[in-house]
């Protein structure tokens, strides 16, 4: 007698998925099947198709983060089915939400640190619009209380990330964008004054800006607001853009003063996904105290078991990143990310230094007091024969991304490329991208574009 009945070997041979039914044909794409699947062949196809996405790791333009500890995985699947918003229902999480809170009140010097107001969020663009929402009602419950129009806000920033400009449009609010000049490229105090008026809501420095990873100015800038309000009788807050920097400068460049150590910072965002070491999905606003955060923006929900009060743009949301970032304190407190981040500084810096010495490019930005990265542009004179984003669309053939783009407003003429330097990012890796580097510069020298790409044609291939 055979050892395998027919049916027994006939199920073996259909738990090959590639040699299944279901894969022998393409899924549909744009509406759903009539029928089920196996788990396994749904995932196979879902995985598949995964593969063309390019290596995450290998992504030099993002500033999230990009590698974890298994213990991180972990923690991210047991709180798979816990929903942020039900505070009654998942009470330690909440609790641990409300610590993590004071945790970096204390980390950004509030005089209040343990009884002071925050809230986690899904990133820092929507901690930011929090943010702006706090300013407006403050603004206009000032003005209303004085008898006068609330019907122009404006608010004054630098080169800012995407969310203030989705803010201002999304809530009526004047972006007064401070444009750049030759040799400057930050907002500056005296650039701020030259915006400012009775309907302005606040500033917004930026602690690490997109396009070049410096640190915007806010000790000076609030220095000179002081000296406006003394003059004028304007008294104009300040909103901290910490989306990057605010989880950098307390541990690796403690002498910056860009907190609640300045009375007129009143609330600061910043991004646990990014430098704070959580998976994606993570922000942070945090206010000085109780009182700069007006008590009609926030509302309070009954209908899932307790009195809750919430201040969020959106409603339900995973748990499980503010959980990991309650680990990441504990794992690592303040010296373990002083550890990382000053190595992530010195692998900017050793990158900056090798970029330099290919001779063609002028360093911008070395990676030290400010975000771990590096941002170059080409030489002025040099001709090499292809452009920034020639170069960058060759490196993406060995899976790099390092973006280049042209400045903000009144500097758009300058075209630089950027590379993020994060956790994860180690030596060796930052050795491997130099070398890919040098090779896309020789592939070039010995296949010259005939016509290099223009700014408009890189913009539109790249999206």
């Amino acid at each position: 007698m055979p050892l395998h009945g027919k049916d027994e070997v006939r199920d073996r041979i259909n738990d090959d998925v590639y040699a299944s039914p279901d894969l022998s044909v393409p899924m549909p794409k744009f509406r759903m099947p009539d029928g089920e699947h196996s788990a396994d062949h749904a995932y196979a196809v879902v995985h598949d198709e995964l593969l063309l996405d390019g290596n995450s790791r290998q992504n030099l333009a993002t500033f999230c983060q990009t590698w974890a500890e298994p213990q991180v995985h972990r923690l991210m699947d047991e709180c798979l089915d816990k929903n942020m918003i039900d505070k009654d229902e998942y009470p330690q999480t909440a609790e641990i939400e409300t610590r993590c809170v004071n945790m970096l009140a204390d980390l950004w010097h509030s005089p209040e640190a343990n009884d002071t107001v925050g809230t986690s969020t899904t990133g820092s663009s929507e901690a930011a619009m929090l943010g702006g929402l706090a300013l407006k009602w403050r603004w206009r419950k000032r003005r209303e209380a004085e008898g006068k129009p609330t019907d122009k806000p404006n608010l004054i920033c630098g080169p800012v990330q995407i969310c203030w400009h989705k803010f201002a449009r999304y809530f009526d609010v004047e972006l007064r964008q401070v444009p750049l000049a030759p040799g400057r490229t930050t907002m500056t105090a005296e650039e701020v004054l030259k915006h400012c008026d009775e309907n302005t809501i606040g500033v917004v420095p930026t602690l690490g800006i997109t396009f070049n990873l410096v640190y915007e100015p806010v000790k000076e800038i609030a220095d000179a607001l002081d000296d406006l309000q003394r003059r004028t009788g304007l008294d104009i807050p300040i909103h901290v853009d910490a989306a990057s920097g605010g989880f950098i400068a307390p541990f690796i460049h403690p002498d910056v003063v860009w907190d609640f150590r300045i009375e007129r910072v009143k609330s600061i965002n910043a991004s646990g996904h990014k430098f704070g070491l959580t998976p994606l999905g993570c922000g942070w606003a945090v206010w000085r105290d109780k009182n700069d955060l007006p008590d009609e923006l926030i509302f309070r929900v009954d209908y899932l078991g307790g009195d809750m009060p919430t201040f969020a743009l959106n409603f339900s949301r995973p748990g499980g990143q503010i959980v990991v970032q309650y680990y990441n304190f504990l794992r690592l407190g303040k010296e373990g990310y002083r550890r990382i981040h000053q190595a992530c500084s010195d692998t900017a810096n050793f990158m900056a230094l090798a970029i330099e010495q290919i001779g063609l490019f002028d360093i911008l930005y070395d990676g030290r007091g400010g975000v771990p990265g590096v941002c170059w542009k080409m030489k002025d004179g040099v001709n090499p024969g292809f452009t920034l984003y020639d170069l960058a669309d060759r490196m993406r053939e060995r899976g790099w991304q390092v973006p280049a783009y042209p400045m903000p407003a009144d500097l758009q003429d300058l075209v630089v490329q950027r590379v993020l330097v994060r956790h994860g990012v180690s030596r060796d890796l930052a050795t491997l991208l130099v070398h890919d580097l040098i090779g896309c510069i020789e592939h070039f020298r010995r296949h010259p574009v005939s016509t290099p790409m223009s700014k408009e044609e890189a913009s539109g291939y790249h999206h």
